[in-house]
């Protein structure tokens, strides 16, 4: 008989979640009007998601203030005040853009 478990896996490891991009699902859909918008966005800029921070920004900082996932600084998440697309497309400095 086979040690491991389902498809070769071993039962007795717990499996480790990884520290980002796992957060509980939006059930009550409380944050569907900004992922709606960001997902448009991406969808009619050709998936070019720079083009779309401002509503990646706004849809993060719904799902913090919602507590879907846990709050964050979002300089930590590659915003800052001046980093970020404005939702209405204008564009402003990026962190690693600057001229040094």
């Amino acid at each position: 008989m086979s040690s491991g478990g389902a498809f070769g896996g071993n039962r007795g490891l717990r499996p480790v979640p990884p520290e980002k991009g796992v957060f509980p699902l939006d059930h009550m859909h409380l944050c569907d009007l900004d992922k709606k918008e960001y997902l448009n966005c991406l969808k009619t800029a050709g998936n070019k998601s720079e083009i779309c921070r401002g509503f990646s920004k706004k849809y993060l900082q719904c799902r913090m203030e919602k507590n879907l996932m846990a709050k964050q600084d979002l300089a930590e998440l590659g915003f800052k005040e001046s980093n970020a697309e404005s939702p209405a497309g204008k564009t402003t400095e990026r962190i690693g853009d600057q001229e040094q």
